[in-house]
């Protein structure tokens, strides 16, 4: 038996990371680590298990770090965002050769956790990076369709849309800016490239796709790291993009208009005689406006899709491949808590053998994770969810299932 400790535990998503883990066999001891420490014993007098307990942590302290995880097999990061956060906090997990998985969804602090590969090997420590919705499932399935389904795969476009969660945070809202702000990468034409999302490269890609049980929605570029890390895995792949939006498309289209405006630098101005940092100003002002955006939409509950389009050829012929999922009641929380859950069990018992920092294509088997999502997820109450697997052969010939019966739940 082995000890987890889930960082940012009392989060949105680190907190159903953490009663998913309690719930399973996988580890002796769970520990969930936060700076709010307070909301953190909350958490685990929910849970109600005596191998559940609490700890503050600071995620800007090393030391903080460090004497957090001590002890533990398997360190689960939820601490956004992890531009910020990301590095540091592996950097301290590969110092105290200790096994890790996280949600990092940053494209730019991905590409700094992969430059800590050779750092990971020499420690003898697996690093499972991006283990949630998109990327994470994504890519599993897109490894999945490459190995059982095509010869060669060609095309991979994801498409993802959630919101309505009950809370959320000023990181969360930071990383939608911080996404919208940078270059954003896609690999298109058969190389890496990017593109800006208010200039004429990113609204080449912006368009409409129908997500199941939600229908169709407007999205837009997203830096997730799937298009810099599938690209790798995928010989001879053309195209990999990432679109995306956040629902209500009212609550998208008020964080897009601050960030096209200019209102989101963080260099402090002076209003009034009063110091602000116009960045901080922004996230206060979209927060406060978010609970009326959602009334006036109707969302009054968590939504989360995801759509993943897998394009190549079988036997020299041309076959499609369209995963969608969605949740209702269950959002981001979910939609991320319960991947990065299932890649902590996969790591606690040992389905992992892969030393070195790697995304989830390069290290999770698609049918153990299939396996642990048969056993060990079970929805919340009301909550319900779909899981449709669509084949379009090369006479555009559509068969629809359910992609779970298939694989045997």
């Amino acid at each position: 038996m082995a000890k987890v400790t889930v960082l940012g535990g009392s989060g949105a998503v680190g907190s159903v990371a953490a009663k998913i883990l309690a719930s399973s066999d996988v580890f002796s001891d769970i520990v969930v680590a936060d700076i709010n420490v307070q909301e953190a014993n909350k958490l685990v007098k929910e849970i109600g298990k005596g191998n559940v307990s609490a700890v503050q942590f600071d995620a800007h302290s090393n030391e903080s770090i460090r004497n957090a995880i001590d002890g533990s097999s398997v360190v689960l990061n939820c601490v956004g965002p992890f531009y910020e956060f990301g590095p540091p906090i592996l950097k301290a997990v590969i110092g105290c050769g200790i096994n890790y998985v996280d949600i990092c969804d940053d494209f730019d602090a991905t590409e700094k956790l992969i430059a800590m590969d050779e750092d990971a090997k020499r420690a003898g420590v697996s690093a499972l990076i991006g283990m949630g919705s998109s990327p994470g499932l994504a890519n599993v399935l897109v490894r999945f369709c490459a190995e059982s389904m095509l010869d060669e795969v060609e095309v991979v476009d994801i498409y993802h849309a959630h919101g309505g969660e009950d809370v959320e945070g000023a990181a969360v809202v930071k990383h939608r800016i911080h996404s919208m702000e940078m270059g954003i990468p896609m690999f298109l034409d058969g190389k890496f490239t990017t593109v800006k999302l208010f200039d004429e490269s990113g609204r080449a890609l912006e368009g409409e796709t129908d997500f199941e049980d939600v229908g169709r929605c407007n999205v837009y570029a997203y830096p997730h790291p799937e298009t810099i890390t599938l690209p790798r895995f995928l010989k001879g792949v053309k195209r990999v993009t990432n679109l995306g939006t956040v629902l209500p498309p009212s609550y998208a289209e008020l964080i897009k208009t601050m960030v096209r405006s200019g209102i989101t630098v963080e260099e402090t101005i002076e209003v009034q005689g009063q110091k602000i940092v116009p960045l901080e100003f922004a996230v206060a002002f979209i927060l406060s406006r978010r609970d009326k955006l959602l009334r006036e939409a109707g969302l009054t509950h968590p939504m989360g899709c995801l759509k993943i389009v897998v394009k190549g050829y079988k036997d020299g012929k041309k076959n499609a491949y369209i995963f969608s999922t969605s949740s209702s009641k269950q959002g981001m929380g979910q939609g991320t808590g319960i991947p990065a859950a299932l890649g902590a069990m996969l790591m606690g018992s040992g389905k992992i053998k892969e030393k070195g920092v790697l995304p989830p294509e390069g290290c999770v088997a698609p049918m153990d994770m299939l396996e642990l999502v048969r056993t060990k997820v079970k929805l919340g109450k009301g909550a319900t969810a779909s899981f449709i697997m669509e084949h379009i052969d090369e006479s555009g010939k559509s068969e629809k299932e359910d992609f779970l019966t298939m694989m045997g739940k």
